[in-house]
């Protein structure tokens, strides 16, 4: 299974690669929400089963991502998690309505993600 993690910090960013491919998961990386179309639409017959994507970013947040992603063909169904140190629930609520399947806190514990990722793909083998 593949996945895509969209995060500004280099740290974090690596932290999730690392966790997702102990996981077992196959990861590719972005340091924006522009980067993360350019990486997408550069390649329009990439498969991911999940993107994980930082809420508070330099240009473009997270929820215009979610946007952004489901209006491209093919990615309606992927499941878009949000990853961020705000607990806000009027985030949360602007989240979901974009599309996203998921919320995560900084720092993400591993055993948390895995619940989370078990929610979000129920065929998940791990």
């Amino acid at each position: 299974m593949k996945v895509l993690v969209v995060e500004d910090s280099p740290t974090i960013l690596m932290t999730m690669k690392v966790m997702l491919t102990s996981m077992g998961f196959e990861v590719d990386t972005a340091e924006s929400a522009e980067d993360a179309m350019a990486l997408l639409q550069a390649d329009p017959v990439a498969v991911y089963d999940l993107i994980i994507t930082d809420l508070h970013m330099p240009g473009d947040n997270g929820i215009t991502l979610i946007r952004k992603v489901k209006a491209l063909p093919g990615f309606e169904g992927v499941p878009i998690l949000i990853l961020t140190a705000e607990t806000e629930k009027h985030e949360r609520a602007s989240a979901r309505q974009a599309g996203a399947a998921g919320w995560l806190v900084k720092p993400v514990p591993h055993a948390r993600l895995l619940d989370v990722i078990r929610i979000v793909l129920p065929t998940f083998p791990g």
